[in-house]
């Protein structure tokens, strides 16, 4: 990658063979541990060996997360969009205003903000590069199980690239499993190989590899319908941001791949949105003396709706083992556990409350989305406004509910007393800082079914208002659901909106604002500025459009590689 990084991609190439040789264990097949009893050159010897190779592979894209990056890419593209403003605490350093407000002027000391996530996804790409230069050698007893394999591996490598390219726009472009220092590639190159990739896995990953109608679980694994749908998302983001088609890929095989999806029966709405998330969907009923019940009606991580989710577990440690969503506790509530089912975390990503407002009347998604702490009667708590406040900043009221830690009442043994704890500590397990093993949701069968209508299907109507129609369904009191009938006109606009109400805090608006240019982008973060606290204290987030349209909406390349590569690598445009 970089010629004085030659020592460290070579101890990424033996943590990537550490762990190729870990075993699957079924439905918790990412907790692992790793052994050394193979080498690169014998560990390649037949299908199993790389069947275990891929767990790895799946390993390495988890720690793009569970590294520890400063800013993983769900919570960057949150701070990115106009949905979130920075926040975190008051005293902290100002790298989460660095990264909402394209600006160095916040502290000009951060210009490493992101290392740890570019050495992440590198370290990913090469343990696949890895696989897949090894796997030629294998005799392989069907094509079905070779193109399963490769299709996944090829996957995860074509999402890797796809999250750096629009994260840094410039970067290297690396296929086999190199040391070398090698300058930063064309974006269109880069997408010719994520497209090359996507289309793979999408026409030799067997449709039944993991079918959802018959398991409830597929342990995160990548299907040929999620490489349809992150098709559909790369094509989209590359023909809005460049205006053009990518190299062997066409509109209508890309839309005859999400109606793929559809046809298939596999996925289907959630009939209440609330129900696809674990904070929204459930409530604890009781008190301290006559005891607390947990109350949910959440379908779970692998429900009809979620067509790939990123797993994690609860064991990660200090020494070296990483497993944890560790973007969850970015943007958890600061200052401690007040209410259940919410954990503390670390106050970012607030959301400003022009965007909570926007919401209209009678749209369940307002109440699913954000935890509005003067409802929850939080705010109101005295140890909240006594500690939390004043160590808050860009206070708003308002947090993202959809993916923020989790807690619970718990009994004692010893005393039969309740304890309003952690969730996870609640099971004795692992840590509440980097142990969270809530998983990320990529790509949701709304977002199938909207992008569907967006690229001309005809079908189009009908898609767009299932999903409008499933926000505004209701409970009554038997128990059945109550859809209402709304028929909104097919429109680039009524699409956007939809986009941007159905999936607020999931990592997608940002990247939807870009595709339809720079200059919109930076009009809507812009809108989004407010009044807030800072530490208790009144004062005005406000955002400079030069600052985006400069930098044409992308980060900074980090100054670490720029060095280690002498020079071979190139800052991007406005930073």
């Amino acid at each position: 990658m970089i010629t004085n990084m030659k020592t460290k991609i070579l101890s990424i190439a033996a943590l990537g063979l550490m762990s190729l040789t870990l075993t699957s264990c079924g439905e918790d097949f990412l907790e692992v541990s790793s052994k050394t009893e193979g080498t690169t050159g014998n560990f390649y010897s037949n299908e199993a060996a790389v069947s275990r190779a891929l767990i790895g592979c799946y390993d390495g894209w988890q720690r793009t997360v569970s590294n520890g990056p400063t800013f993983a890419f769900h919570y960057l593209a949150e701070l990115l969009s106009d949905e979130c403003f920075g926040g975190t605490g008051n005293a902290d350093a100002r790298n989460s205003a660095v990264v909402d407000r394209f600006d160095m002027g916040e502290d000009n000391s951060q210009q490493n903000l992101h290392n740890t996530l570019w050495e992440s996804y590198y370290a990913a790409i090469y343990r696949v590069n890895e696989l897949i230069a090894r796997s030629e050698r294998i005799a392989w007893s069907s094509e079905k199980v070779h193109g399963q394999l490769i299709g996944e591996a090829r996957a995860m490598r074509g999402i890797l690239y796809f999250d750096l390219v629009r994260i840094f726009e410039n970067v290297p472009l690396l296929t086999v499993p190199s040391t070398e220092n090698v300058p930063q590639a064309a974006p269109d190159e880069v997408y010719k190989v994520i497209f090359e990739d996507l289309k793979y896995a999408a026409e030799n990953i067997p449709a039944d590899a993991y079918p959802k109608a018959s398991s409830s679980t597929n342990d995160g694994r990548i299907t040929c319908y999620a490489a349809k749908a992150m098709m559909a998302r790369a094509y989209l983001f590359y023909t809005g941001v460049y205006g053009k088609e990518p190299e062997g890929v066409t509109k209508a095989a890309v839309l005859a791949g999400l109606e793929d999806i559809v046809s298939s029966g596999e996925y289907s709405l959630i009939p209440l949105y609330k129900n696809l998330w674990y904070c929204a969907s459930t409530t604890w009923t009781g008190s301290d003396q006559t005891g607390w019940t947990e109350v949910s009606t959440y379908a779970g991580e692998d429900n009809a709706e979620n067509i790939l989710t990123m797993k994690f577990n609860y064991t990660s440690d200090y020494n070296g083992n990483a497993g944890g969503n560790n973007a969850i506790q970015m943007f958890s509530v600061r200052g401690g556990t007040y209410k259940a089912p919410y954990g503390q975390g670390w106050g970012g990503a607030t959301v400003p409350k022009t965007f909570v407002e926007s919401y209209p009347a009678g749209d369940q998604r307002r109440e699913a989305s954000v935890i509005d702490l003067t409802a929850e009667g939080i705010a109101s708590m005295s140890n909240y406004v006594d500690k939390a406040i004043p160590d808050q900043r860009e206070y708003t009221g308002y947090f993202n509910k959809k993916y923020t830690a989790r807690s619970g009442y718990h009994k004692s043994e010893s005393d039969g007393s309740w304890t309003l704890t952690h969730y996870w500590d609640g099971l004795m397990a692992g840590d509440f800082q980097i142990s969270q093993p809530i998983g990320y949701t990529l790509i949701r069968y709304a977002d199938v079914l909207l992008m569907a209508a967006e690229l001309g299907s005809a079908n189009g109507r009908t898609y767009l208002n299932q999903v409008h129609n499933r926000a505004y369904a209701t409970e009554n009191g038997d128990g059945s659901i109550t859809t209402p009938n709304i028929q909104l006109e097919l429109s680039k606009e009524n699409i956007m909106e939809e986009r941007r109400l159905e999936f607020a805090f999931e990592g997608i608006r940002y990247w939807d604002l870009l595709r339809q240019g720079v200059d919109v982008a930076a009009k809507a973060i812009v809108a989004s500025g407010e009044t807030v606290l800072n530490g208790g204290i009144e004062g005005v987030v406000s955002y400079k459009a030069k600052n985006i349209t400069d930098k044409r909406g992308f980060q900074q390349i980090p100054q670490t590689q720029i060095t280690l590569s002498n020079g071979v690598l190139k800052q991007n445009a406005g930073w």
